[in-house]
């Protein structure tokens, strides 16, 4: 920041300089009263100030306290001061705040998307190449880049998901291209360095944010295109050991659906709470029977369990998707009533 002059300064900036001269404690309090847009704004300031002229100091206290006061000026280790001001708040989006603040990544054009009403960033978006949305989405909190992904076609957004989970990381020359297509629309740019954003753990947290139903399309979209990819992003958003959580009404209609040797196997590595279940919502003999099976089976493949399990999981999907069974904490509109 340049030699400040009172004359010269904003609103913003006299709020900033007035908070650091009132401490990390009163910074905090004032944050927490404060949206992210709003203390995203400040600390970019603050993070520039490294010294604070005792004028300057009393006529910002004099104009937002109403009182003077002698300040022989301040010098501020800035970076210390915001990880202790910003975690001092409390609020959930801290340490995601913290990190994009003091890492460098907290690029004005992405932030502004990050603001912006989903059904505009879809508009904003919907003209640039698949793997520049797919790289900009990715720098998104998951909740927003799910609502902004509901105004795009739904092959579009497949394709965009598909590629979100192809990415590791971004190399800086990368992001400085995507900031200057956004720079026309939004403004701003920022140096950055290499950020992991992406890969199927983004996938699957957008895809659970989404309304149910909206993200079987999109896996069932890149499963044209990669079925690999597919399977593994299907295996994250939801387990065989997940099935824990459903009723014994739903669980009895999976088990129709299931061959007693397919389900043997599958058991070898299950929980106990699952395999109770499971035995639980069968006749006594054929849980006899399976018990009896899974004491004198040895040694199996991994995979061919994983494969066993995948199966059931990929019944219980079918059967939810056909309105038949309610698999609990699956996405938006799960709730039962």
């Amino acid at each position: 920041m340049e030699v400040m002059q009172i004359n010269r300064m904003s609103g913003i900036e006299k709020a900033a300089v007035l908070l650091m001269c009132l401490g990390e404690a009163a910074t905090s309090a004032v944050f927490a009263e404060l949206d992210e847009v709003d203390v995203r704004a400040l600390s970019r300031i603050m993070m520039e100030i490294e010294h604070i002229p005792a004028d300057v100091a009393n006529d910002v206290m004099t104009e937002f306290r109403n009182e003077q006061q002698k300040n022989p000026g301040m010098y501020i280790k800035s970076t210390e001061f915001i990880r202790n001001a910003i975690k001092g708040t409390g609020n959930e989006y801290a340490e995601m705040l913290l990190q994009d603040l003091l890492s460098g990544t907290d690029s004005r054009p992405l932030e502004t998307i990050a603001t912006m009403e989903p059904r505009m960033v879809a508009s904003l978006l919907e003209n640039e190449h698949p793997q520049t949305m797919a790289l900009i989405l990715s720098t998104q909190r998951s909740d927003h880049a799910s609502k902004v992904l509901k105004y795009l076609p739904d092959e579009l957004a497949g394709d965009v998901m598909y590629r979100i989970a192809k990415i590791d990381k971004v190399a800086p020359e990368v992001i400085a291209q995507i900031e200057e297509a956004l720079r026309r629309e939004i403004g701003g740019i920022s140096k950055k360095e290499q950020k992991e954003v992406g890969g199927i753990d983004k996938v699957v947290d957008i895809l659970g944010r989404m309304e149910k139903g909206s993200d079987r399309m999109i896996v069932d979209s890149i499963e044209s295109t990669d079925p690999e990819l597919a399977e593994s992003i299907r295996k994250k958003m939801f387990t065989f050991s997940d099935l824990v959580n459903i009723d014994g009404r739903a669980m009895q209609m999976i088990l129709r659906e299931i061959n007693n040797d397919t389900l043997t196997l599958a058991l070898k590595t299950a929980p106990e709470e699952l395999k109770n279940l499971i035995f639980s919502n069968i006749s006594n003999r054929a849980a006899d029977m399976i018990k009896e099976d899974l004491e004198a089976m040895g040694p199996v493949r991994l995979s061919d369990v994983e494969a066993m399990q995948q199966s059931i999981v990929k019944v219980a999907l079918k059967l939810e998707e056909e309105g038949q069974i309610v698999i609990p904490g699956r996405g938006a509109g799960d709730e039962l009533v």
